[in-house]
């Protein structure tokens, strides 16, 4: 198992193994997402997002539409207004 320690700064630097694993580069980019367990997961960005296809996918959520999500884009931006 790769582990890794935090700095006073809160940075970690991901262990070669992982990068690897990953295919991760300097400067590559990262987002980190907490999954309905409560675990975090790191998403590498530099990959197709269609191999992203089902990541939080939770059983027994229906799929939304591309209507569904635009609705939802456009309450959740109203937010912010």
């Amino acid at each position: 198992m790769a582990s890794a320690t935090i700095t006073s700064k809160g940075q970690i630097t991901i262990p070669q193994e992982i990068r690897d694993y990953l295919n991760l580069d300097t400067g590559s980019k990262v987002d980190f997402v907490i999954d309905e367990n409560g675990a975090v997961k790191l998403i590498p960005l530099n990959v197709p997002i269609q191999s992203l296809s089902g990541l939080l996918h939770r059983p027994g959520m229906k799929s939304a539409t591309l209507e569904e999500m635009e609705v939802a884009i456009q309450e959740g931006s109203s937010d912010w207004t």
